[in-house]
């Protein structure tokens, strides 16, 4: 039986080798100006040396091509997934079509992941991006447990899964913030996750404070909690969700690697025997609880449909 992967986010070169040893089995790395949220920014001489990197320990690498691109970019998309098929990655995630045809003309054996995050909600679509060349499908966050399972038995492709990390509620493609200070005659910077970690909207009657930044693409207003269920993997795990996903987005390296520990852990006890994993799983619980920013809550996000935003 193959194991689930689980899939990280690192926020630079220096985190894959420390990432990998934590129990991490692939990344996803990118650049903004053809990826969305991405963790940390990945030039394309990062790219390739990520991949290096993460193929020297037998980890693989997937690299973001998950924007929305409007016609100034699309010439673009052949010339880059060119050069991803020549660094040797091992997938690119798309959700334009655009991006699917590129691939088919520069790099007809790339392995292609559809993401759009949201529209990911049934397996009927899944197998449709299937058939359409993809081998793998990125699931919304916002669907539950049974969804996921149903949607699982019924793929013809992979399925990924987040399990752990905040989402994105909401994104322009206008730079809201950056037109709000020009308003007021201010000055800010956009440029990703740099000086950012500290903007938030905060909504008095829930007492919540929602993370928002501003990149090449747009404004992203963030989830005020992080999702979290280690202690809930068996249902998924039974299932056989192929990939699941840690969103290291607005966190710090050292998080994301102690959590990559726990999930790694987590994996291994249910496939060592499934009654090791229920006996600890509370145990990993209180051990993420611990290590987790006192501003950013845990919840189990849409899993159980217990989650109002």
């Amino acid at each position: 039986m193959r194991k689930t992967e689980l899939l990280v986010t690192p926020l630079s070169l220096t985190d894959i080798l420390p990432l990998a040893a934590a129990g991490a089995d692939a990344f996803i790395v990118g650049e903004q100006r053809y990826g969305l949220r991405l963790a940390g920014e990945f030039n394309r001489e990062q790219v390739a040396e990520a991949i290096e990197l993460a193929h020297s320990q037998g980890k693989k690498v997937y690299v973001a091509m998950n924007a929305v691109f409007h016609n100034e970019k699309v010439d673009e998309l052949t010339d880059y997934i060119a050069f991803l098929s020549n660094a040797k990655a091992d997938a690119v995630i798309f959700g334009d079509p655009a991006v699917l045809m590129a691939a088919r003309e520069a790099a007809p054996s790339m392995k292609l992941h559809w993401s759009t995050e949201t529209t990911g909600t049934n397996w009927y679509t899944c197998n449709y991006w299937g058939r359409k060349g993809s081998k793998r499908a990125v699931l919304a966050r916002e669907i539950n447990m049974d969804a996921i399972v149903e949607t699982r038995e019924n793929a013809d492709v992979e399925i990924e899964v987040q399990v752990h990390g905040m989402s994105c509620m909401f994104q322009s493609k206008r730079s809201l913030l950056g037109n709000y200070y020009e308003y007021q005659g201010k000055a800010l910077e956009i440029e990703n996750r740099k000086q950012q970690k500290n903007m938030f909207l905060h909504d008095k009657e829930r007492e919540n404070k929602y993370p928002i930044f501003e990149d090449e693409n747009g404004t992203h207003i963030m989830s005020p909690n992080d999702i979290c269920i280690i202690d809930e993997l068996q249902e998924m795990l039974e299932a056989g969700v192929d990939s699941f996903k840690i969103e290291g987005i607005l966190k710090t390296s050292e998080y994301i690697i102690a959590v990559t520990k726990l999930y790694r852990e987590a994996i291994d006890l249910y496939y060592e025997d499934p009654d090791l994993y229920d006996d600890k799983k509370a145990k990993l619980l209180e051990a993420v609880e611990e290590i987790q920013p006192p501003n950013r809550k845990l919840d189990t996000g849409f899993f159980f449909k217990e989650t109002v935003y």
